[in-house]
């Protein structure tokens, strides 16, 4: 129904987006897009699962999830935060790219050294889980807005949920949704401290929090 390679290719495109963006509501389409590539590449598991029902209500469970109800909450914090852009980053977005490169290659190499399962869809899907997780790790660590750290963190989830569909097979259904359930917990939570901090301190910079805490103490 769906090329694995193609949906892959395009996980990994939207990685390099999210690295080179600054405008926050685009990361939030893009997270929401690649949401969106995870319920189909549910789908593209099809052949290898034994009942055709899990395939769709994992994809549906992932699309309805990662897809929309995420960037809801996402946007909403968003709009309540009046933020717009990622303007000081730790790192810069040129810099970013470059660091995804070597992110990327480092990936590839990896997941060519790792044994793959029988009946695994393509074997680009272990280096592109990687890959996500990694830039989910670097948008939390290189980056000054609360809401693009959360984004981070949504990122590293769905690289864990995808390097999860290697073993789809042999996964429970109940293990599959439950990761939904604590990701979409974690992201409620995170949007209420969200709003929450910008109501307090008129600013979501979580680098200024820190400077309150040294303070503090």
């Amino acid at each position: 129904m769906f090329e694995a390679h193609t949906l892959l290719v395009g996980l990994i495109l939207v990685d390099f987006m999210l690295l080179a963006s600054s405008r926050l509501g685009s990361c939030i389409r893009q997270v929401a897009f690649q949401g969106l590539l995870l319920g189909l590449l549910s789908l593209a598991e099809h052949a290898g699962w034994g009942a055709p029902w899990r395939s769709w209500a994992l994809a549906l469970g992932s699309i309805g999830v990662k897809a929309v109800l995420f960037p809801w909450l996402l946007r909403r914090a968003l709009r309540d935060a009046d933020v717009r852009r990622e303007m000081e980053p730790f790192v810069g977005f040129t810099a970013s790219i470059l660091v995804g490169v070597v992110m990327l290659g480092a990936s590839l190499w990896i997941g060519t050294r790792l044994p793959l399962p029988a009946g695994v869809v393509s074997p680009l899907l272990v280096p592109v889980a990687l890959f996500t997780m990694l830039v989910g790790l670097f948008l939390i660590v290189a980056r000054r807005k609360a809401i693009t750290q959360v984004l981070g963190y949504l990122v590293v989830e769905n690289g864990i949920y995808l390097f999860g569909l290697t073993l789809a097979e042999d996964a429970p259904l109940s293990v599959e949704l439950g990761v939904l359930l604590d990701a979409f917990v974690a992201v409620f939570i995170m949007g209420i401290m969200i709003y929450q901090i910008n109501r307090e301190f008129d600013h979501i910079d979580a680098d200024r929090l820190t400077s309150l805490r040294d303070e503090a103490s």
